[in-house]
């Protein structure tokens, strides 16, 4: 089983590291996961990782890449809703890493 340790907690994670439990996510849990992968969270990680959850909320799904873009570009401006700022935040894979460090499912069409 993979676990992240946080202070005396132990979060189990499926294969993939994204958390088992969705009711184990905190901010201090989205920095652990984000040191993890080699991410320092800022303010405009924060606010893609809330958008997500505000999503996920909304739709119970994590979303793929394209409606991920529609969905950040409509709340929150196509400054902000577009590939590119998505890709730099998050290292290419925005969907997926994001969603993990959001606490959300593995998005269905993401390997």
């Amino acid at each position: 089983m993979n676990v992240l340790t946080l202070d005396t907690r132990q979060i189990a994670l499926d294969k993939d590291g994204f958390l088992q439990d969705l009711n184990d996510w905190s901010m201090d849990v989205a920095q652990a996961l984000a040191v993890r992968e080699g991410i320092d969270l800022s303010p405009a990680h924060i606010e893609i990782l809330e958008l997500l959850r505000g999503f996920y909320a909304e739709f119970q799904l994590s979303p793929a890449t394209r409606p991920l873009i529609k969905y950040a570009a409509l709340k929150l401006g196509v400054e902000k809703g577009n590939s590119m700022h998505l890709n730099r935040l998050f290292n290419g894979t925005p969907a997926k890493l994001a969603a993990k460090l959001a606490g959300l499912p593995k998005p269905t069409n993401c390997i």
